[in-house]
């Protein structure tokens, strides 16, 4: 199937969103509960599968709805069809502060490999897959697992991931070295495998990991500053635990009108 050749616009900051202009006919596909407006003009259909077309009958239909299972995400897509007679917009947004990255996967050659999460949209025709890591040792402790995305066409993809985005282009035989989770995607000549740090004290007690992802060239990376991941342990860290609150400020963790703030913010099972 032709892929749509859509224009958009990357807007906002740390929470950004994207704006796709759509022709007469015209379509993108985004993930559940991505969506952020669309104008009236705009069809919206839930499809089984991934949405691109290139499913064949229903075993095709089965098998791209379990690839999307098999990589967390939900088994329907949804297709935003422009049928009105002039151009219509519809938006994505991120769902947690970071960077909207737009792919064009006919100048990646074809093939994205990403974090299982990253993808948020993209134009109709582009297919959604999975790459499986072929080394046991990558997928028991690589930070994504066995799965990461895949996505194959010719079209403009979307991702998403948190915090700062670096590009990086390795050439044959560069190595680099990252923090697992901080990998948002490559392309297929990318070589990815895992390193222990080294020293058990390193591993124990340096806070990055036992393991380091290990990227080899040639080809091109993507790496994010703050993984969800991350971030969650950080919010997990800090939230009020049961049976008492943890508190920023000292002058409300130590005066009663504090603790009933906290408990009322906390809630209350009595």
């Amino acid at each position: 199937m032709a892929m749509d050749v859509i224009d958009y616009e990357i807007r906002g900051a740390e929470m950004q969103f994207v704006e796709i202009e759509l022709d007469p006919g015209e379509a993108a596909v985004g993930e559940a509960g991505s969506m952020m407006f669309m104008d009236a003009g705009i069809a919206m259909d839930t499809v089984f599968g991934d949405g691109s077309g290139n499913q064949g009958g229903l075993f095709g239909k089965l098998l791209g709805a379990g690839k999307r299972l098999v990589t967390g995400e939900s088994l329907f897509t949804t297709v935003y069809t422009n049928n009105a007679g002039g151009k219509q917009r519809v938006a994505f947004a991120a769902p947690y502060p970071g960077k909207i990255l737009p792919m064009d996967l006919r100048q990646l050659g074809g093939t994205l490999i990403c974090q299982k999460d990253a993808f948020l949209c993209a134009a109709r025709g582009v297919s959604l897959g999975i790459a499986i890591q072929q080394k046991l040792g990558t997928g028991f402790f690589g930070g994504e697992g066995f799965i990461m995305q895949r996505l194959d066409g010719d079209g403009l993809a979307f991702v998403h991931a948190g915090g700062t985005i670096i590009k990086r282009e390795l050439q044959p035989g560069q190595t680099l070295l990252v923090d697992t989770g901080c990998v948002v995607a490559y392309t297929p000549s990318v070589s990815f495998d895992i390193q222990y740090v080294g020293k058990i004290r390193t591993a124990l007690f340096g806070g990055e990991g036992v393991f380091f992802a290990r990227l080899a060239g040639p080809g091109t990376v993507w790496l994010q500053s703050l993984p969800f991941s991350r971030l969650a342990s950080r919010v997990f860290a800090a939230a009020p635990q049961r049976g008492g609150s943890r508190e920023e400020g000292s002058v409300l963790g130590g005066f009663g009108a504090g603790g009933l703030l906290g408990t009322v913010l906390g809630g209350d099972d009595d």
